[in-house]
């Protein structure tokens, strides 16, 4: 059972927060929770009805907060961006449990998401218990957040999709997502992750399109790579018209239509996609950040052509961030409304700032190539 804690629950909250600390510093992280969270804070989130006791029979095992505001410290992010920027989130946050309590953490993870269509959540990076947790409920990483007091973050961030047919959503994640975690880090499940927040978030400006459609296109649209780059955008079509399963929440004009989308996604193609749907995915798929762009150009380059030299390494990163990124490159922005036309402004001030871009591909080039 989940419950509002109440004021009378403080001196259980704390020992469980103090016994929480004591498992941190065991197993390695030393600062987080230094001196938080206070009496204080807990009470003033019992005040506002944002924390909760997990118990069982009447046994408290386990307290945490679950924002319903947007979290102050969020609006910044570096290293990267939130998968989705205009959905409402929820923010878990003080997570705590008893001795010999297990379990708890995944408990409080599952009941949030049944509560919310977005959660994000950051745990300091000696927290490996916390990492392992959240990584293993499939929330992406997104960046690194700072604290008030200017310390760093690992943060993360899960989408729920509750606009999407549950049994339709329950397949891709169950079979169709996994294939991601065998193709190399440019288009991996990351990725396809960003993309879908990303397909769906550009839907909403789009109320006529279907939106298990937007999710499915998003989701399948780099399956293909599991017979390589070169033809994967066509690889993913094929897929798409082969899987059956899909059969049982689209009709054969659906399954045309995400075909010819996952096959118009390539940045490279000379066309513009066939349809509007196309165009999202497309669109989502640039997934414009600036540092992750150099950081899947050089990761692609060590993965695909691991012989060139870490010059040539450069070069090969260099050329194709330019052809592709430049002012006169070939990529192709198709939906206003995407974050994706300040992002690339961003990235083509760095391509032009020769001295700046050669220090960050030749520190990437060594940490990834070591």
């Amino acid at each position: 059972m989940i419950r509002h804690s109440t004021p009378d629950d403080l001196s259980t909250i704390m020992s469980m927060i103090d016994h929480s600390r004591s498992i941190m510093r065991a197993n390695g992280n030393k600062t987080q929770w230094d001196g938080y969270p206070t009496t204080t804070t807990i009470l003033d989130d019992i005040a506002k009805r944002i924390h909760y006791i997990i118990e069982d029979n009447g046994t408290p095992l386990g307290c945490f907060t679950l924002l319903n505001q947007p979290e102050p410290t969020y609006a910044r992010i570096e290293g990267g961006l939130w998968l989705d920027d205009t959905t409402p989130y929820r923010t878990i946050h003080r997570l705590a449990c008893a001795p010999n309590a297990h379990g708890i953490a995944r408990q409080a993870f599952i009941w949030s998401e049944q509560h919310a269509s977005s959660i994000r959540v950051d745990t300091h990076s000696d927290n490996h218990i916390m990492l392992h947790i959240i990584q293993q409920l499939g929330y992406t990483h997104c960046g690194t957040v700072y604290m008030d007091n200017g310390t760093p973050r690992l943060a993360f961030q899960k989408m729920m999709y509750p606009m999407v047919n549950p049994e339709l959503k329950a397949y891709i994640e169950s079979e169709i997502l996994p294939r991601y975690n065998h193709f190399d880090t440019a288009h991996d499940l990351v990725h396809v992750q960003r993309v879908i927040a990303q397909s769906m978030e550009l839907a909403q400006y789009y109320p006529k399109l279907k939106k298990d459609m937007v999710y499915t296109i998003a989701a399948y649209h780099d399956t293909g790579m599991v017979n390589g780059r070169e033809n994967h955008h066509t690889d993913s079509a094929r897929i798409i018209r082969q899987d059956t399963q899909l059969r049982k929440w689209f009709d054969p004009i659906d399954i045309l239509i995400m075909a010819q989308a996952a096959e118009d996604h390539r940045a490279s193609a000379l066309g513009e996609p066939r349809s509007l749907y196309g165009k999202i995915v497309a669109e989502a798929d640039r997934d414009i950040e600036p540092l992750n762009i150099v950081r899947r150009t050089v990761q692609y380059g060590l993965a695909y052509y691991p012989k060139l030299g870490k010059v040539e390494q450069w070069h090969r990163a260099a050329q194709h961030l330019t052809e592709k990124y430049g002012p006169e490159g070939y990529v192709k922005l198709y939906i206003p409304q995407s974050r994706n036309r300040v992002q690339l402004d961003k990235l083509q001030t760095l391509l032009a700032d020769n001295t700046l871009l050669t220090d960050i591909i030749t520190e990437m080039i060594n940490q990834y190539s070591s």
